[in-house]
């Protein structure tokens, strides 16, 4: 189990964190979504040993995690960290830097692991291609590869598909989490890409000033945010005065009919691919919806709220 409690964290007299505090069971695997600069990646390379964690304490099972100031070379064995710059090396193989942390006493286990790698990640026929040629998306996924090739206990990924073209990202997905659910390796995903987290997620945590705001699993969290904030980063919200409550209600949760008390004008419409995303206004404040057809400008429609 991965305990982490953290009283809290500043950097150049910058608070980051305070009052971080979770459990993570083996073989589990949490998110960490929240905007940019809100300490995800801090908490990231806290819990790898990276920074020392002065005002509190984080473990795995019993071992307490020490930052510099207990390690001549920071971050754990038991643990691999793939970072936003890859650290490859550039002017070797793409197959030697999988291997790079692998022994060479069993060459051949040594490549058989190798090659199964860059199998997961698509990246076989570029075995013997100096990294330095490849693209950022490439990168990546050789990064990705060499963090899994000593099959750590627990992995930490900050935005581990931000370089990947969207038409290999999906499927990608699909095999790394599968994997690690597979060897039960307890993963932790920094991202801000909601699709890196609502389908293979057990749990997400968002950050928000600093803060835990809120924690839950991806349904729950989806459907039944606590704060416009987190309803937001799923994508555009509305909040909305319905029976005399204020409800935060998604696009897709809006409907058009024939006649309600939601009286809207139609300001602009934007193709999305399968519906279109409407931009509306009421009385007092701006709505959007979704409609399979588009609709003009300045045409009045009627909506009413649906449950997802």
């Amino acid at each position: 189990m991965l305990t982490i409690k953290i009283e809290n964290f500043s950097y150049l007299d910058n608070e980051i964190l305070k009052n971080v505090e979770f459990k993570l069971d083996q073989g589990s695997h949490l998110s960490i979504i929240g905007e940019s600069g809100c300490g995800k990646s801090t908490l990231l390379k806290l819990i790898y040993g990276l920074i020392d964690c002065d005002n509190g304490e984080i473990f795995w099972n019993d071992v307490q995690i020490l930052g510099p100031k207990y390690n001549l070379v920071p971050g754990m064995s038991f643990m691999k960290y793939l970072a936003q710059d890859f650290d490859l090396m550039p002017f070797i193989t793409v197959g030697e830097n999988v291997g790079k942390f692998l022994s060479n006493f069993y060459p051949e286990e040594k490549q058989n692991r190798i090659d199964e790698l860059l199998e997961l990640v698509e990246m076989t026929k570029f075995k013997h291609i100096k990294a330095k040629f490849l693209s950022g998306g490439q990168m990546q996924r050789v990064a990705l590869a060499r963090v899994l090739a000593q099959e750590p206990e627990v992995l930490l990924l900050d935005e581990p598909f931000s370089h990947i073209d969207n038409f290999r990202k999906n499927d990608l997905r699909r095999k790394i989490f599968t994997y690690l659910k597979e060897k039960q390796i307890t993963t932790i995903v920094a991202s801000h890409d909601i699709n890196d987290v609502l389908s293979f997620s057990d749990e997400i945590i968002v950050l928000k000033d600093k803060i835990i705001l809120e924690k839950a699993t991806p349904k729950e969290l989806y459907l039944h945010p606590k704060h416009k904030y987190t309803a937001a980063l799923f994508g555009e919200v509305n909040e909305m005065e319905i029976d005399g409550n204020l409800q935060l209600i998604y696009p897709n949760q809006l409907q058009v009919v024939e006649n309600s008390d939601l009286k809207v004008e139609v300001i602009k419409s934007y193709f999305k691919g399968k519906s279109y995303l409407i931009e509306a206004k009421s009385e007092n404040q701006t709505v959007f919806f979704e409609n399979e057809k588009d609709i003009p400008k300045t045409a009045i429609v009627y909506l009413k709220k649906i449950d997802l």
